[in-house]
């Protein structure tokens, strides 16, 4: 089983840099074109199912590939982006001015702290590896599928089946581009296959 963990498009709170977390934020013009390549990307893909976050971004995204591979998707709360409370619609440098303690708990211990208002961790994790276990139960683990997500979001899935190696915080998710994990039904293990393949935006390049 082929699992492809995407993430949307450019939104404009990516360029401006700041937190979006649980915030409905849509693809800006740059995003629905990335969504279009990624899509056209994912034809050497073929899935059975499409599962997506909820929010309009990666609906949005997730919407670009239904319409080149014409299968169902469904969504899913549980893959929405991780919720940063009272830090979302703020840039890192604004949050650490006005919330330098808070800040400075979470940066240094993730696993006890979370953002004001936001989730933790172990918030993130358990429905991360809830959706995960859904989704193999729904498709047998035998069905190539994508998953729609957020950056963050896609760190959690891949820290999880590869049992926690590499870390959370050490893997960065690029806009439109897309990760490929194996799994067996046999042995239920998982495989990372490519991390972060971003080659179908090479035509983003090319004028219009």
């Amino acid at each position: 089983m082929k699992i492809y963990l995407i993430r949307h498009g450019q939104t404009d709170w990516n360029i401006q840099g700041k937190i979006q977390g649980s915030h409905d934020i849509p693809l800006n013009e740059t995003g629905r074109r990335q969504a279009e390549l990624l899509a056209k990307g994912m034809d050497s893909r073929p899935v059975l199912r499409i599962f997506t976050s909820t929010l309009t971004r990666a609906m949005e995204t997730a919407e670009k590939i239904r319409s080149r591979q014409k299968v169902e998707i469904c969504s899913m709360p549980q893959l929405i982006e991780v919720e940063f409370g009272k830090w979302e619609g703020m840039t890192w440098d604004e949050i650490m001015e006005a919330y330098p303690e808070e800040y400075k708990r979470w940066a240094l211990c993730p696993d006890e702290a979370s953002p004001p208002g936001g989730e933790n961790r172990d918030q993130v994790l358990n429905r991360c590896v809830w959706a995960v276990k859904e989704i193999l139960r729904i498709t047998g683990g035998r069905e190539d599928v994508a998953i729609v997500s957020h950056g963050a979001t896609i760190a959690y899935l891949v820290s999880y089946m590869m049992q926690n190696h590499p870390e959370v915080e050490s893997i960065i998710v690029e806009n439109a581009s897309i990760t490929t994990v194996n799994y067996s039904p046999l042995t239920e293990d998982f495989m990372l296959l490519e991390m972060n393949d971003i080659s179908h935006m090479e035509e983003s390049k090319k004028p219009l």
